[in-house]
């Protein structure tokens, strides 16, 4: 994988101290520093500043990495999707809860 993963990860899935089951593959790049985390707990205890969700109209850019296969995923793919269209691993649902954390509405 060619993207750097910021934070604590566990392996080379981007899973990550806070979440490291087998559906824990993704990464979001947060738009306020420009880099891909594992959660936004390890954009909280490694990064300098707050934390900033993508704005609503920024949906369509790439923010969302599959720790699987590498590919980059819009917002709209990942909100979309329950597994990576790229290479069908299957995402955690469990995430959606924390979409207000990572996109605004």
């Amino acid at each position: 994988m060619s993207v750097r993963v910021y934070g604590p990860t566990v392996d080379e899935h981007t899973r990550c101290i806070h979440y490291a089951t087998e559906l824990d593959v993704i990464a979001i790049r947060f738009i306020c520093c420009d880099r891909y985390y594992p959660c936004h707990l390890c954009h909280q205890e490694t990064a300098d500043h707050p934390a900033t969700p993508w704005p609503a109209d920024a949906r369509d850019r790439l923010a969302v990495l599959c720790g699987m296969c590498g590919v980059e995923l819009s917002v709209i793919e990942y909100m979309a999707a329950d597994a990576c269209p790229h290479c069908a691993a299957p995402f955690n649902p469990g995430c959606a809860l924390h979409y207000p954390l990572y996109f605004a509405s």
